[in-house]
């Protein structure tokens, strides 16, 4: 957990301000980015780092056994610049734990740590503008802010302005059903300090490990948030980001994070009437996807996963949302029915 006790308040509404421009007087910023078979957008990734306002930070690129020319084009950037260091897996590991080994690499000397994903991008201001809100409340462990998407702007709901929420008030939010302001690894900054207490950093088990060590550090400590686009994220084949929406784990992801966290941010009661009605809309979702035909990957995987989280697939509860699912079609096609009927009034 963070040092520095968490606010009380929940929203303060004060801009930040600029950081300094001497960098000597600069906190340094720890850079990672993960990397496998990532020859596409790397240059781009590191490119978006080198472009930064802010001028006092190291690199890292921990390349994961990658086939193609990912690592060419780190260890040409790395002999270009001594900020920019490249380390290489003696193995293949899964994505989640290239994170964690990415994250062990941040300097001791760090106060911030940002991970970039390798086929994201960081707008200029990104780690200048960041940095301020971590600089001007001490009570911060994470800051986050709006992303581009393709094309949407991600991240949205939190009124403007509010650069401080408690860490408290924002996880309640998200579980009570407010909106998603926690992003992903590569649109959120850490207190580095926050990064070397928990080790390994992200769930290696898990489809929302972004979201889940929000929920766990914000326990401790704060959330800053910069109402500005700083990031650029792409969905790539075979990444976490599109085997996830194949799926639609975040579906169950919200059930997960509510029975993690629910009974530590919510009253008793809160977070029974929450978790009913979570367990019902996930129901609903399934019923849906009954009658889309999904495959058996898509039925092993949510029975699978309900199953860990200690809640057994139930066929009556489907077989109830299959039955609400047809009524509500039903009587749909009765309105649109009625409604044709021009003629006989």
């Amino acid at each position: 957990m963070i040092t520095t006790p968490a606010s009380t308040a929940s929203t303060l509404f004060q801009e930040p301000s600029d950081t300094p421009t001497n960098t000597q007087s600069l906190p340094l910023v720890s850079i990672v980015t993960p990397a496998y078979n990532e020859e596409k957008h790397l240059a781009q990734c590191i490119e978006s780092v080198l472009r930064q306002t802010y001028s006092n930070w190291d690199y890292t690129i921990v390349n994961n056994c990658s086939r193609d020319g990912t690592l060419a084009i780190a260890l040409k950037y790395a002999g270009e610049n001594p900020r920019i260091r490249v380390i290489s897996n003696d193995r293949l590991v899964p994505a989640t734990a290239n994170f964690n080994i990415a994250l062990r690499q941040i300097s001791p000397a760090s106060k911030y740590t940002k991970m970039v994903l390798a086929d994201d991008e960081l707008f200029p201001e990104c780690l200048e503008r960041m940095v301020a809100v971590m600089e001007k409340y001490s009570s911060v462990g994470i800051v986050g802010a709006y992303g581009l998407g393709d094309p949407d702007v991600l991240w949205t709901g939190l009124p403007y302005p509010s650069y401080l929420i408690s860490g408290r008030d924002i996880c309640r939010r998200r579980l009570l059903g407010g909106p998603y302001v926690f992003g992903s690894q590569t649109s959120v900054l850490y207190r580095s300090g926050l990064v070397r207490r928990h080790d390994p950093f992200y769930n290696e088990s898990s489809t929302e490990c972004d979201s889940e060590a929000c929920f766990e550090l914000l326990k401790g400590c704060d959330f800053g948030f910069v109402h500005q686009v700083l990031t650029i994220s792409r969905e790539r084949g075979g990444s976490l980001l599109a085997a996830s929406r194949e799926l639609n784990t975040s579906a169950l992801g919200m059930l997960r994070e509510l029975i993690l966290f629910g009974p530590y941010y919510l009253t008793p009661k809160e977070y029974e009437d929450t978790l009913e009605l979570t367990v019902s809309k996930y129901y609903d979702f399934l019923a849906a996807s009954f009658l889309r035909r999904r495959d058996g990957k898509f039925w092993d995987y949510h029975k699978g996963r309900l199953k860990q989280e200690g809640m057994p697939f139930s066929r009556i509860r489907l077989a109830r949302a299959l039955g609400e699912h047809v009524a509500k079609g039903f009587l749909k096609r009765l309105r649109i029915s009625r409604n044709d009927r021009t003629w006989g009034l």
